[in-house]
């Protein structure tokens, strides 16, 4: 199993564990990481008629914007649990921010070991950091425990096509996401696919505040130098990738 630092580079596209102490400095002007809070806010009004007693549980929830904008969309409860510490105590303060502190509950430390006692949740997000348990069949076998009788799964990642030639390790053809998630007694029951034109220019928007910072840390830690370059380069090649190699979407899944 990897280690949690490594974990959540991987998960943030990096490749170095020792980047994690830095990501929140990396990072420090945007609030949305990963998942789009209108379409996750977009797929729990679908799936549900009622929303003030929805309880959700939003597993790497960065800062805190998918959690805390759907609290305030339907005033339900929300919990999210992430690694960075930093990034708790912000989701912390915008949620007094946006009148939800009652509404939204932030814990920092490791998923894999946070969720054991947990209640059952209506719906479960995994937004953008991967089968964290393994993989798809594994993460999804052991999220199932954790749902409520006609509860959900949201997961936001991506595939390859089935007829594409490219390969990569960290990412399932789509054929074989369905294999997994069908094995553990689930099915996936909509897919809401992003446009690849907004996802390059989101990607782009991203990469150049993150660019910015990396530099930064480039001029303060000349030691480091390989660390911040190697990440930088990463993050313009993932691009290409998110772009041109793979399909982003939204997953809703659903036990059978």
């Amino acid at each position: 199993m990897q280690s949690l630092e490594e974990s959540v580079v991987m998960a943030m596209d990096g490749s170095d564990k020792e980047l994690f102490p830095y990501l929140s400095y990396i990072v420090q002007d945007l609030w949305e990481l990963g998942s789009d809070p209108e379409t996750i806010i977009m797929l729990i009004n679908k799936n549900f008629n009622k929303h003030e007693n929805l309880k959700i549980l939003d597993l790497g929830c960065g800062k805190g914007a998918v959690s805390i904008k759907t609290a305030e969309r339907f005033k339900c409860r929300c919990h999210g649990i992430d690694a960075i510490e930093d990034f708790i105590l912000f989701a912390r303060q915008k949620a007094i921010e946006y009148k939800v502190k009652e509404l939204c509950s932030f814990e920092a430390g490791d998923i894999r070991e946070c969720i054991s006692g947990l209640p059952a949740y209506d719906v479960i997000i995994l937004g953008s950091i991967g089968p964290v348990f393994g993989d798809y069949q594994n993460t999804l076998t052991t999220l199932r425990t954790y749902l409520v009788s006609g509860g959900i799964i949201i997961i936001d990642d991506a595939y390859i096509e089935d007829d594409s030639d490219f390969c990569n390790p960290l990412v399932l053809k789509h054929k074989d996401l369905i294999k997994q998630i069908n094995s553990c007694a689930m099915r996936l029951v909509e897919t809401v696919t992003a446009i690849k034109e907004e996802i390059s220019d989101i990607n782009n928007n991203m990469h150049e505040k993150v660019k910015k910072r990396s530099l930064e840390l480039l001029e303060k830690h000349p030691e480091k130098k390989k660390l911040f370059t190697d990440f930088i380069a990463m993050q313009e090649a993932q691009i290409d990738v998110y772009t041109n190699k793979i399909t982003c979407a939204a997953f809703v899944i659903e036990t059978i």
